[in-house]
């Protein structure tokens, strides 16, 4: 009678495990087929760190309160009050929240939905971002791609890991700091003496297609690369220039529109000479523009200061440890001195996914994840 039992008892455990099993298959399965790419790898600065700058000896670090107040309370050391525009795209194409690069959690299988390389105060140039200390520039993030790849090579055979790679998504959001951190900070650097906005813009450029060939050469066949933002209208530019309400700072903003310009010509060139990829232009600039003009509509009530901020603007001290934020941070565009909020990177986010041509050129990402 005893055996009976046990073995009856051993059955519906068996059973149980079988039945798991097939659950967690089919789970699996639904997770694969909802991946709208292999994976997603990230190239950029503080608007897409997502804690890299925690391992580095930096002044650019978000590791701590109020940074990631509506992200579970963690202050992971993305530069926002919860999510940034890389973890609202990637819940777009069904990813996971990526490991950043530096972190102990870099390995192994982790990786295979991609990872974020991106690096807070980090440029194109090597030298932008020394003022505020340690920083992965974006040579250095193309090379620890390839390292990274070694890795990924003994997971997958050739073949295998050519046609991941064709499916995988590099995004790269660069260059901001080249003018916020480098040419406009005239008191720390000589650029702007060295070069005329139009000779700095070709160097930029320059330098940044050299990059991007790298990446191509390394197996990545679709790219999403953003331009940059209205820099004039951010807080810490509006205070810093004592821009009167309701304007921006016309000088960084005239540089972000000339780099911009000859981004979007990069890009056409890239699609042109390499006809087995597509690169595909984010009108960030554009599309900010468009928050600030019709904040109203978007549901914001406030687009010229920071949420968590000191002086004027909000934005002539970002946000430091233990601030007190704003409470209504959904209806503001801007987080602290230089990034978006949570709210606002969920908007632009949405609008490189599905947007027009106007804005994400000439596809948008769903529509290249298609392919």
């Amino acid at each position: 009678m005893e055996n009976r039992k046990c073995r009856s008892r051993f059955l519906i455990m068996l059973l149980t495990f079988v039945l798991m099993d097939v659950s967690f298959k089919g789970f699996k399965a639904i997770a694969k087929a909802d991946l709208q790419v292999a994976a997603m790898f990230v190239f950029g600065d503080s608007l897409t760190d997502n804690g890299n700058n925690n391992y580095l000896n930096s002044l650019a670090k978000a590791n701590y309160n109020p940074y990631g107040v509506d992200f579970g309370g963690f202050a992971s050391g993305r530069f926002s009050n919860g999510k940034t525009i890389i973890d609202y795209l990637g819940d777009l194409l069904g990813l996971a929240l990526l490991p950043a690069y530096a972190s102990p959690d870099a390995t192994g299988r982790n990786i295979m939905q991609g990872v974020n390389y991106a690096s807070a105060s980090a440029g194109i140039l090597e030298e932008t971002g020394r003022n505020l200390g340690e920083r992965i520039s974006f040579r250095q993030q193309v090379e620890n791609f390839a390292s990274n790849l070694n890795r990924l090579k003994n997971a997958m055979e050739g073949e295998e890991l050519s046609q991941y790679l064709r499916k995988s998504l590099a995004v790269v959001i660069m260059g901001s700091n080249d003018y916020i951190n480098n040419y406009l900070l005239t008191s720390f650097y000589a650029t702007s003496q060295i070069y005329t906005p139009t000779a700095y813009t070709n160097l930029l450029i320059q330098r940044y297609m050299q990059q991007i060939s790298a990446l191509y050469s390394l197996g990545l066949r679709k790219f999403f690369i953003a331009g940059i933002g209205p820099l004039g209208c951010i807080p810490n530019q509006l205070a810093t220039n004592f821009a009167p309400p309701g304007t921006c700072a016309s000088l960084a903003n005239d540089l972000a529109v000339m780099f911009n310009t000859q981004l979007r010509s990069l890009i056409i060139q890239l699609n042109t000479n390499n006809t087995d990829a597509i690169f595909v232009y984010g009108n960030t600039y554009d599309a900010v523009s468009d928050i600030l003009k019709n904040s109203n509509s978007y549901g914001f009530t406030v687009n010229d200061r920071g949420c968590c901020g000191i002086g004027r603007n909000q934005g002539q001290i970002t946000c430091l440890p233990l601030s007190v934020p704003c409470i209504n941070r959904d209806q503001h565009v801007f987080w602290d001195a230089f990034h978006p909020s949570q709210a606002a990177n969920q908007i632009l986010a949405e609008k490189a996914y599905s947007g027009p041509p106007s804005i994400s050129y000439p596809i948008n990402v769903k529509q290249m994840a298609e392919l």
